[in-house]
């Protein structure tokens, strides 16, 4: 519409006429020119200028127009092409199909990329542009689509063509005509004609097409169809009047019909559409309540495939996803007053035994439960249409009617009685619980996830209790775990409570018997020889010992070293180790008694924590983890907190297995490895340091726990994907990891006073059994037996000297140094699999190294001679085959320039110079020996005071060159 007019002229007076010019008209020209400029200003003057806007903009325009009802929008769009226009804009009517819910965007979308596709494929031999006709066929059967020359008939021809195709198409539109075009806009219809095409008024909203450019012509097919119904059930006084009533007899197309009434309604937008659909849907329930009353009626006799069955379609077709029906069904359902069904849950209480729990009551609970539930659904799926809603809606009320009120009450007494047969009951009713969804055959028909809908369900049964439950369960594990240890070191001490007890249980003095036992020692050496008994098990070659071969204390009634110390666990278990026996008499010297008292505790390391006790930990450790570990598979909120709870499960146990039982026992077994004395142990020929020997035994338990640590983390926390190896910050792996860091530091510590208590050992065994024959085998005086180093307190009885001018042609190591490298190969090969192959070779390192100091220095103590070379050769040769088996280089020199040093022993007295240059030569030891340092090792020379002189002399000369 233009928003300017043409300028209009308003009619004039006056003006030239048109009949014959007589004379009284005649005029001159100057007369004629002043008329005809009058005129023209008049006519200005008389103009109207008009300028006209509508009164309202387009947009309110259209506003307005959403609100009209149609036969007024048509009778709009007849006052202006403008109008029209905008009454006939597709969007105006795709928004009314939409909202009935009948327009498919991803249809009419498909429909237009079709319709593209097809013009695009048209051949272009045709000779058809687009938008434009088809041409006439040329008299020769071809067209003809240029022209050099313009042709009559031929242009004649083809205008009569396109008019020929403009009335067909008029013609094919009006055929295809309906809706607005053809029906009257009255808005009312006819109330006694009934409608002739009644199964097409049924279907109309249901085949309603998503077309571009079309939706007015489809809107107008369904309000054709419908707004007679519609505007006649509003006009309706009673619910007998409506004209749906009287055409359609049948219940189920009356609520086909209402239904598709409702969608239409949601398209009224005009004044007064409140009040319509109210009176719609007033009428809807009249409907509604009357199909209900059929639906019980059936109910009542069961007429399952009968009345239940139809007027169950009829109110799914009258308001699909209605529950009147299904709540009608639920609510009035049998089973909810079954007593095959209605068990009493206190049988799992009162056919066990005291402060226990059976669940057998509660297994056949549920499988009378499933049976009867199963057999409903059958049901359900017969009467139905979309059974699986009925069916889950049905044992969502099992759920709330009949299993909350067998669970509850059941968990509320268990928990008073006992919370370990509450635990019990949590879990594997639980577990019942989820058996009993899985197996449950709803009917077909639907795409109900059945495991999401049984994992639903049983977390509204359950997610009361899970806090408590939760929170019951590691109070309950911690606390048997706490009181497990707690036991074992009440046992372990009542032990050594009681071997102290009857060690020391003679002497009234108990001060003294705090004091440490080199004090009881001293006291000993103190007294007269003649005043020890032989009861004390000294060694043979002691100063202290009688001429007279010592009686064992066995025979006196007294062990001299009581044997290993058991485990003690408690009484009664599978374990059960048996504890240290006693003697059968107590000691009467106090010396003996705290030596046995001693050796008793030392013995006792490998007791001191319990592969039985970790193992009884693991074994409640899983059982509670394996209880938890059911509710992970709910997920959600509650299946993280079942998996958090799960790893401090685990964490707990290494918190007290590890810091509560491992670790205590490592630093006492340390402890006690500290208070060894060799000198203070009477037996050596056992192959091993004995403290030593139990503490790798030590060692190798808490190996062994650490690998059934392992196994449990894989097996049950790893593999069931509770706990992620992957991940550095997840708790249990860090715990894990904490615990063997704990394991391996102790074990660290325990190994380094270890290798104190064998070097130790190592050292008495050198001062106590390397004769002074063996590297001086042509005889000793009394100042080389005093060089000989030995130590007061700790040599063994003189050794025969040989006759004159016999010495021992033995070239072989002597009895003392395979004795060393024996007991030290002993013990590092002990350590081999119980420890990682790192801390094995800082063990064997460390070992060798000492081993190395401990040979110098006893090397230092000895008088060598020319003879006895050979023999301290062979011995420096067997200690170092021993360290190549360790297979260390850096260690392996020290013991190369050890055998290189033991050369200088081997030189002849006559050979002074040789030996000093020997000595001078740094680069002989590979850098371990300096020369100031061999020349020590060769003042022990036998005959050192006769070749001083010359090798000084040899040495200084050397000097000089040197500089």
């Amino acid at each position: 519409m233009s928003n300017i007019t043409p300028l209009r002229r308003a009619p004039t007076t006056g003006g030239v006429g048109t009949g014959k010019m007589t004379a009284a008209t005649t005029t001159t020209a100057g007369q004629k020119y002043h008329q005809h400029s009058t005129s023209i200003l008049k006519t200005l003057q008389a103009t109207e200028m008009l300028d006209t806007k509508p009164v309202l903009p387009a947009e309110i325009i259209a506003t307005i127009l959403d609100y009209l009802p149609v036969p007024e929008l048509l009778r709009f769009a007849r006052t202006s092409r403008r109008y029209k226009e905008m009454v006939y804009d597709d969007t105006r009517w795709v928004a009314r199909l939409k909202s009935m819910g009948v327009w498919d965007e991803a249809e009419a979308r498909r429909r237009f990329e079709e319709a593209v596709q097809r013009r695009r494929q048209q051949p272009i031999s045709s000779g058809v542009g687009r938008g434009q006709p088809i041409p006439p066929p040329s008299p020769t059967g071809t067209t003809k689509r240029e022209s050099l020359f313009f042709d009559a008939d031929l242009e004649q021809e083809r205008r009569q063509h396109e008019l020929l195709q403009i009335q067909l198409q008029k013609q094919q539109i009006s055929d295809l005509r309906d809706g607005f075009e053809t029906m009257k806009v009255s808005g009312g219809g006819s109330r006694g004609e009934p409608p002739r095409d009644v199964e097409g008024l049924l279907l109309v909203v249901k085949n309603a097409r998503s077309i571009r450019g079309h939706a007015r012509q489809e809107y107008g097919r369904i309000y054709g169809a419908l707004a007679p119904f519609y505007f006649d059930l509003v006009r309706a006084r009673t619910h007998t009047d409506p004209l749906v009533f009287k055409v359609f007899r049948d219940p189920d197309r009356q609520a086909r019909m209402l239904a598709n009434l409702r969608s239409f309604a949601r398209s009224d937008w005009a004044d007064g559409a409140e009040g319509r659909r109210e009176k719609l849907e007033g009428m809807t329930v009249i409907f509604e309540s009357a199909v209900l009353r059929e639906f019980e009626q059936g109910y009542e006799f069961w007429d399952v495939d009968g009345r239940m069955k139809k007027y169950a379609h009829v109110l799914e077709v009258l308001n699909p996803g209605s529950s009147a029906g299904v709540e009608l069904f639920i609510q009035k359902h049998p089973i909810f007053a079954d007593r095959e069904v209605l068990a009493n849950a206190m049988d799992c209480v009162n056919q066990a035994m005291a402060d226990s729990i059976t669940l057998e009551p509660s297994r056949r609970f549920f499988e009378v439960l499933g049976r009867k539930v199963n057999e409903q659904g059958e049901i359900i799926g017969r009467i139905f249409p979309r059974p699986q809603r009925v069916f889950w809606g049905f044992v969502d009320k099992v759920r709330e009617e009949i299993m909350v009120e067998y669970i509850t009450p059941l968990f509320d007494d268990a928990h008073q009685r006992s919370i370990p047969s509450y635990l019990r009951a949590v879990s594997g009713i639980f577990e019942q619980t989820m058996l009993f969804l899985r197996t449950l055959t709803p009917p077909e028909g639907g795409e109900v996830d059945q495991e999401a809908k049984a994992k639903e369900i049983a977390l509204r049964i359950f997610e009361p209790h899970i806090d408590l439950y939760f929170q019951d369960e590691i109070d309950t594990f911690t606390a048997q775990a706490e009181r497990e240890v707690g036991e074992w070191e009440k046992k372990l001490s009542e032990q050594e409570a009681s071997a102290e007890s009857f060690y020391m249980g003679s002497f009234a003095n108990r001060q003294a018997d705090k004091k440490d036992f080199l004090t009881s020692f001293k006291k000993v050496v103190m007294m007269p020889v003649t005043v020890l008994p032989t009861s004390l098990g000294l060694p043979i070659g002691s100063p202290f010992a009688s001429s007279k071969p010592a009686v064992t204390a066995a025979a006196n009634g007294g062990p001299s070293t009581p044997s290993r110390a058991g485990s003690p666990a408690p009484a009664g278990t599978p374990g059960d180790r048996a504890s240290s026996p006693l003697p059968g008499k107590a000691f009467a010297d106090e010396l003996a008694a705290k030596a046995a008292l001693m050796t008793s505790r030392l013995e006792g390391i490998k007791s001191l924590f319990s592969i039985e006790v970790a193992l009884s930990l693991v074994h409640g450790a899983k059982a509670s983890l394996g209880r938890v570990a059911v509710f992970i598979q709910l997920g959600g909120q509650v299946g993280g907190e079942a998996r958090e709870m799960c790893e401090t499960i685990f964490v707990t146990l290494l918190r007290i297995l590890g810091n509560g039982h491992v670790k205590p026992g490592f630093d006492k077994a340390v402890t006690h490895l500290s208070q060894y004395n060799p000198r203070e142990v009477s037996e050596h020929e056992k192959g091993g340091v004995a403290p030593l020997v139990t503490f790798i035994e030590l060692v190798n338990v808490g190996d062994l726990i650490s690998q059934m640590i392992d196994v449990f983390y894989e097996q049950q926390l790893a593999q069931p994907k509770i706990a992620d190896r992957n991940d550095f910050l997840d708790p249990a792996g860090m715990a894990k990891k904490k615990f063997e860091q704990m394991l391996d530091e102790s074990v660290a510590a325990g190994l380094n006073k270890g290798i104190d208590v064998l070097m130790d050992e190592v050292e008495y065994i050198c001062a106590t059994t390397q004769l002074p024959t063996d590297y001086n085998p042509g005889g000793i005086s009394a100042p080389d037996s005093i060089l000989s180093g030995t130590i007061p307190g700790m040599e063994k009885a003189p050794a025969p000297k040989p006759p004159a001018g016999a010495i021992d042609m033995d070239i072989g190591p002597s009895k003392t140094a395979q004795r060393i490298k024996d007991l030290v190969a002993s013990h590092t090969s002990m350590l081999v699999g119980s420890t990682d192959k790192s801390m094995l070779d800082v063990f064997n390192g460390e070992v060798g190294l000492r081993l190395f100091t401990a040979v110098c220095k006893h090397l230092k103590r000895q008088r060598i001679s020319t003879e006895g070379a050979i023999k301290l050769i062979a011995d420096m040769n067997l200690y170092f085959e021993y360290i190549r088996t360790l297979k260390n280089k850096d260690l392996l020199a020290y013991f190369k320039a050890l055998r290189e040093l033991s050369q200088i022993y081997l030189i002849d007295a006559k050979h002074a110079k040789e030996m000093a240059t020997i000595i001078a030569d740094g680069d002989r030891f590979g850098g371990i020996f300096r020369a100031e340092e061999v020349y020590e090792y060769a003042e022990r020379r036998a005959d050192w005071y006769q070749v001083k002189r010359e090798v000084e002399r040899a040495m200084y000369g050397l000097e000089c060159c040197v500089m």
